[in-house]
């Protein structure tokens, strides 16, 4: 009847924009991302028939209006799959993330995660980890990947039993060896409003035409553990990204010039030092800076210089339950 659960938040690597279906959260193509640690979210749920009707807190606020909703539609998806009478009762929520949310960091997949697999323990479903991430894709569909965590593949998929997430196998020097450098640029940014505007952009087409081969150059490039090609196609692909975004109707720029400062960095780095470095963003003005950890300390030193505050993350593991003791109430 009560369980806590902690997840990662994710960086895209290869994303996707606009959905098929947008009740369901059916994205138009697969997508892949890493979770990054040890950045999270934590969050307990109980089912309690005292209370007047389901309660959601985020940091300390009630949560209302449209994420509401979207919680709500992750509640009522495991009230559905549950057996247990109890799963009917109201639901108190809370959750709290360890890092800054709504700049780009990925906050709602590490939410939406947490909040899935704390649900889907406290209602008793001997659900599997990629089972797990067919609920939290109602709430978010990137929290579909960072419950199986790491390096994770979202399957488009045409019904809710093969639109899921699984854990891809790579090379453990991608698992051990990647350090993501964040330069922080907090300019608040709206994920759901960038998907409409993407699909009604003169280059979504373009994207859908061209996302297919970087998911087959990233899925090699991961297999090969070749740093190189995973990261500079984490690169090109962000570019693709914000290009379709702002070539939507209301021509909306979420990068700052901080963004712009930072992306020139990685590049003088790279092309002028000779280290492997490589930017990534997904929507928001935050960068995602990746690299290898002996280079880390010199690469968030020089991003450090563009006046942005930094922070030093590795990737991080799947969803997981915590012990009673971890609840947060």
């Amino acid at each position: 009847m009560k369980a806590t659960a902690k997840a990662h938040p994710i960086q895209g690597l290869v994303k996707y924009h606009g959905m098929r279906n947008s009740e369901r959260r059916y994205p138009y193509h697969d997508s892949i991302s890493l979770c990054t640690a040890p950045s999270h979210t934590k969050t307990t749920v109980e089912f309690d028939g005292s209370l007047d009707g389901d309660v959601f807190v985020i940091d300390g606020d009630r949560v209302e209006g449209r994420g509401a909703e979207r919680i709500q539609s992750v509640v009522d998806e495991v009230r559905e799959r549950a057996t247990a009478d109890y799963a009917a009762d109201p639901v108190r929520l809370e959750s709290e993330n360890d890092f800054p949310s709504n700049v780009g960091l990925g906050s709602s997949a590490s939410g939406f995660a947490a909040a899935a697999l704390a649900l889907a323990e406290a209602a008793d479903l001997d659900y599997t980890l990629p089972d797990v991430s067919t609920i939290a894709r109602l709430g978010s569909a990137s929290a579909a990947r960072a419950v199986t965590g790491a390096y994770s593949d979202l399957y488009t998929g045409g019904n809710d039993a093969d639109c899921r997430s699984e854990r891809l196998d790579v090379a453990d020097d991608l698992e051990e060896d990647v350090r993501i450098v964040i330069g922080l640029v907090p300019a608040y940014k709206e994920t759901e409003q960038a998907h409409k505007e993407a699909e009604e952009s003169h280059m979504f087409e373009a994207r859908m035409a061209h996302v297919h081969d970087q998911l087959v150059e990233m899925k090699d490039a991961l297999r090969a553990g070749d740093f190189d090609r995973v990261f500079e196609t984490a690169e090109k692909d962000s570019l693709s990204l914000a290009a379709t975004t702002m070539t939507g109707p209301a021509a909306w720029v979420y990068w700052q010039p901080e963004t712009l400062e930072i992306f020139n960095t990685v590049r003088d780095l790279r092309n002028h030092e000779g280290i492997p470095v490589y930017f990534s963003t997904d929507t928001g003005a935050t960068v995602y800076v990746n690299t290898k950890a002996e280079h880390a300390d010199e690469v968030e030193a020089a991003v450090a210089e563009t006046g942005v505050d930094t922070m030093v993350w590795k990737p991080g593991g799947p969803a997981r339950v915590l012990d009673d003791a971890d609840a947060l109430f």
